[in-house]
């Protein structure tokens, strides 16, 4: 085989459905005396501005049907688009059958995800389901040795420079290129629908992944310098970080991306007014409050050390009070669903500080798919949804708790289920007052939590400690006392944990012995 050439382009086929750009490109072509074919409406669209083109039913000979399902599927235009320039056998068949060579196609795709977005019923979205359009696209980009194949109105700029740069010719690089990104596309694309059907399909977790998902930007780096990252957007698109609008500030990292995300999860758990502050994918600051300033003040107080440098989520809109708190402190990321006008000013004056909105909170009720690369495959699972309820709480100890106990201890449980494994959660009023996470073992959960409390408070000017009189919340049982007897030290009054260890009876005898109240949820939530 030959080494590819430049390839003159003398006949274009445009067929799209995103017609940004359109005319201008056809008439780009038209100048340099490129024939143009068309179909449906891009021919309708390129007509009344004066382009002048042939209809693919002319050259076929035969015409639309079947409400335009059918019209590029026949083998005068895929002949002229698979057709080897360099094979005589091809180029024989083409001439006895009357196929002329395409030498550019410029199509893109009936909008499926964009029909699935809007929520459409299944007949529409079933219907936006493109099947001429793919297979002229792969034909093209199979056949890119001959054949030029642009799928995205941002690549037509670069395709008529290259026309320029060489006589109305392409080269190698650029149909390689284009051909790349024509199949990334129609893949992307079926996996879209494939996702979309994945229910249907019968098991849980079906033999092959659909993963569609859609470049939103590349990334300064990933968790260090010497690593490169992105984010994608996956479909359909769940309420979160990755659909946020980034309105000031600098560009954001991989790990920025990640906390913000961890920090939403959490805060996006609460009903009442509530702020989390996040640093290194863990809560170091979470509380509920009549507004997000006070919430706000009294996460902080948690921790306030590990804070700076932090991510702050917010389950309500932003306003000047709740900002003025924020910009106090250096922040790495404020996100919230929305912010006035009072509090994008003041946030304007940290010009480094990234400010992002978000139209409307993700539910975490709704168990979309988590997936984790690992070495050579990918684990997937669904979210942890899972939630306990006072109703669901079961004492186990001679002593039930009170009620203002037990609202904190569904509020502990809750950070709990959001911080890193082995975690401990001290709370007290709606606030955390100390988190422990991340530990290989629960005892050291605990004393790290009561020892960051007892040291904030003295940072604060505070005698005491402020576990004293606070719940604790543990995301897996306690396999022995000790860790419940840390607890116990630290001096919190009432426990929540899911129980289900073999020793519940010591844990829950020491409970006993120390007078305090111990709940089981029966329910796990290790998080890694």
């Amino acid at each position: 085989m030959s080494e590819p050439t430049l390839t003159p382009i003398k006949r274009a086929l445009l067929s799209v459905t995103d017609k940004t750009g359109l005319i201008e490109l056809a008439q780009a072509l038209a100048a340099r005396g490129i024939e143009i074919l068309s179909t449906g409406g891009t021919a309708a669209t390129l007509r009344e501005a004066g382009v002048p083109l042939t209809e693919v039913a002319e050259r076929t000979g035969f015409p639309e049907i079947m409400g335009g399902r059918v019209k590029t599927l026949h083998p005068g235009i895929h002949g002229g688009l698979l057709g080897r320039r360099d094979h005589p056998g091809d180029l024989a068949e083409m001439s006895r059958h009357g196929i002329a060579p395409i030498d550019l196609l410029v199509s893109n795709l009936y909008p499926f995800e964009r029909t699935v977005a809007a929520g459409a019923d299944y007949s529409e979205c079933i219907e936006n389901i493109d099947i001429g359009g793919p297979a002229m696209t792969r034909a093209a980009a199979k056949n890119h040795r001959d054949v030029t194949v642009v799928v995205d109105p941002l690549d037509y700029a670069a395709l008529l420079a290259e026309l320029a740069a060489h006589d109305g010719c392409t080269g190698w690089g650029l149909r390689q290129r284009l051909a790349a990104k024509a199949f990334a596309r129609t893949a992307q694309y079926d996996a879209a629908i494939a996702h979309y059907l994945m229910p249907y399909q019968g098991p849980e977790y079906p033999q092959h992944l659909p993963v569609p998902a859609t470049l939103v930007q590349t990334l300064r780096y990933g968790e260090n310098p010497h690593q490169s990252a992105a984010l994608y957007a996956t479909q359909p698109t769940r309420p979160g970080v990755a659909g946020a609008t980034q309105i000031q500030g600098k560009a954001l990292s991989y790990n920025n991306l990640g906390d913000a995300d961890a920090a939403l999860e959490l805060v996006a758990e609460f009903e009442h007014p509530a702020v989390v502050i996040v640093k290194h994918a863990n809560p170091c600051g979470v509380a509920c409050a009549d507004t997000l300033a006070d919430a706000y003040r009294r996460a902080l107080t948690c921790d306030p050390e590990s804070a700076f440098g932090g991510i702050v989520a917010a389950n309500r809109p932003l306003d000047a009070g709740t900002a003025a708190a924020i910009t106090a402190l250096f922040t790495e990321v404020v996100i919230a669903p929305g912010a006035d006008q009072a509090a994008r000013d003041i946030f304007a004056g940290k010009k480094n500080l990234r400010l992002l909105l978000l139209d409307e909170m993700p539910d975490p009720t709704v168990p979309t798919p988590v997936i984790r690369s690992i070495a050579g495959g990918l684990l997937v699972q669904d979210r942890d949804t899972g939630r306990s309820t006072a109703a669901e709480l079961r004492t186990v100890t001679k002593r039930a708790p009170t009620d203002a106990e037990q609202a904190d201890l569904l509020f502990a449980a809750t950070v709990a289920k959001h911080t890193k494994s082995n975690a401990v959660i001290y709370a007290k009023a709606a606030a955390t007052v100390g988190i422990g996470a991340g530990q290989m073992s629960r005892v050291d959960a605990a004393g790290i939590a009561a020892r960051k409390a007892r040291h904030a408070a003295a940072q604060a000017g505070e005698s005491g400690s402020r576990t004293a009189g606070s719940v604790a919340a543990s995301e897996a049982f306690f396999p022995f006392a000790d860790g419940l007897l840390a607890v116990i030290e630290a001096g919190a009054t009432a426990v929540v944990q899911p129980g289900g260890s073999v020793r519940d009876d010591e844990v829950i005898a020491a409970a006993d012995t120390a007078g305090i109240a111990m709940v089981f949820t029966g329910m796990r939530h290790f998080r890694h």
